[in-house]
């Protein structure tokens, strides 16, 4: 099967510099999702026709099993088809090849739907996929005469009559390529537009005897395509709900399902909890009894059996263990690993570090480029001071040593195990294990002195 993905439009409407099917959706690129689809078909040959903003269409998407053909100046459908031919295989035996066609700004058509109109089209036959709308208004009609298909009439060229029609032609369709190949060079562009629609072959398929068949998808927003911000935001919507939908299909509890944000995939236990206005970005896993509390932010992380996330947490490629807790407020950020039971509390970081079973840093703390053992207690205000301006060192904190308030440790330095740093010290070599370590400053009060006052 040949695939062929139309992603040539400009997209004025859009008014953004950005090429129309690069604008995200659940945080690909609209053409992004068009392409799985593709894929999901096992299709052996997809070619991305573009035009707009081509370069930078084909350098966020390229792939080893794509191919590429340019469409300059875009003359319409037809004309843009035209430019896949040399990619296609137009082979007739052993069997013939078909090929759809789709659409770099139409995202959420499902594969299934696309099976059933690849199904329909068999071996002989132009199968379109249509929908039947309330207000067809913008839309191609399907003209049929005695139920069968003869022609698709745009809405600029139609009449009244044509105007009435509810079904509507959504663009995609299956053809058997070398029928396609034949067709395409004899369209013309005598029409409102002046463009070469490729909606005319039906009618030649028509003409030739050639059977056309329809399809329908389950929803009419399969088949919705992005021409402004008002219907990408609409979209987004649309699959955003049927994520939440099909989460709280398999158990998740989400307290609104209109208000979580998947962008990308989330994999969830049973009895999983999600509050509102939880963004979840590439692949999250969430283990049995995991509570992600509102307005949290997960990217490419696991958060293990149990574990509870306080509000307003960032975690981004990072690894929390069961029974943990984190936040509010807590930032763990690539490299973070967290064990059993760790506690990150209110306004902590933590940075390519590893934080054993048990251990806790409630309070105002930075952790980066560091190893900490269990049972280790880090006090408000600690800081790892792990960067000299040019290079990182890695401090290391191990089992059961107790971290007093306002302490910076000055990688690298190793603390030992069982040791105990009182609060306010600046440690700059190892601290041996069992004892307590101080630093400061002797503490000097004067007698007599007064504050400045302003000048008069």
């Amino acid at each position: 099967m040949n695939v062929v993905i139309l992603a040539a439009g400009k997209g004025k409407r859009m008014h953004s510099d950005l090429p129309k099917v690069l604008h995200p959706l659940a945080g690909r690129p609209l053409l992004a999702h068009v392409i799985e689809s593709a894929r999901e078909l096992g299709a052996e040959n997809i070619c991305v026709v573009h035009g707009h903003g081509g370069e930078q269409v084909r350098a966020a998407l390229d792939a080893p099993d794509l191919a590429w053909a340019l469409q300059e100046p875009q003359l319409g459908t037809g004309h843009a088809v035209m430019q896949a031919l040399p990619h296609l295989d137009i082979a007739v035996s052993p069997a013939p090849t078909f090929t759809l066609v789709l659409y770099g700004d139409v995202p959420l058509t499902r594969a299934s739907t696309l099976r059933r109109l690849v199904a329909a089209a068999g071996s002989d036959k132009l199968a379109l996929l249509t929908a039947y709308l309330d207000n067809p208004l913008g839309y191609g009609r399907i003209v049929r005469v005695d139920g069968r298909v003869v022609r698709i009439v745009e809405e600029k060229d139609a009449d009244d009559a044509e105007r009435a029609i509810r079904e509507i032609n959504t663009g995609i369709l299956v053809a058997p390529t070398a029928a396609l190949a034949r067709w395409l060079p004899t369209l013309g562009n005598r029409n409102a537009q002046g463009e070469y629609y490729l909606t005319d072959i039906v009618a030649m398929a028509v003409s030739e005897g050639m059977p056309v068949a329809t399809a329908h998808p389950d929803a009419a927003w399969e088949t919705e395509g992005v021409n402004s911000k008002l219907q990408l935001a609409a979209l987004e919507r649309v699959h955003q709900r049927n994520v939440a939908e099909g989460l709280m299909t398999v158990g998740v509890t989400l307290a609104d399902p209109a208000r979580i944000d998947v962008r990308g995939e989330l994999l969830c236990g049973r009895d999983v909890a999600i509050d509102v206005n939880c963004v979840f970005e590439g692949r999250v896993e969430l283990a049995d009894g995991v509570s992600v509390a509102a307005n949290c932010v997960l990217k490419n992380c696991r958060i293990g059996r149990g574990a509870r996330i306080a509000p307003f947490c960032h975690i981004e490629d990072a690894v929390v263990g069961e029974q943990s807790i984190i936040g509010p407020y807590a930032r763990l950020r690539p490299g973070a690993e967290l064990g059993r039971d760790v506690h990150v509390g209110n306004f902590v970081e933590v940075k390519n570090s590893t934080i054993a079973d048990h251990s806790k840093a409630n309070h105002l703390a930075y952790i980066g480029d560091a190893t900490i053992g269990s049972r280790v207690n880090v006090g408000a205000g600690t800081i790892t001071c792990n960067y000299d301006g040019a290079n990182k060192f890695r401090t290391v904190i191990e089992d059961d040593a107790f971290i007093g308030s306002d302490t910076q440790l000055v990688a690298p330095v190793t603390v030992g195990r069982g040791a105990t740093l009182g609060a306010g010290t600046t440690l700059t070599r190892d601290a041996p294990p069992d004892q307590l370590t101080v630093s400061r400053a002797k503490q000097m009060s004067i007698p007599g002195w007064k504050r400045p006052m302003k000048k008069k």
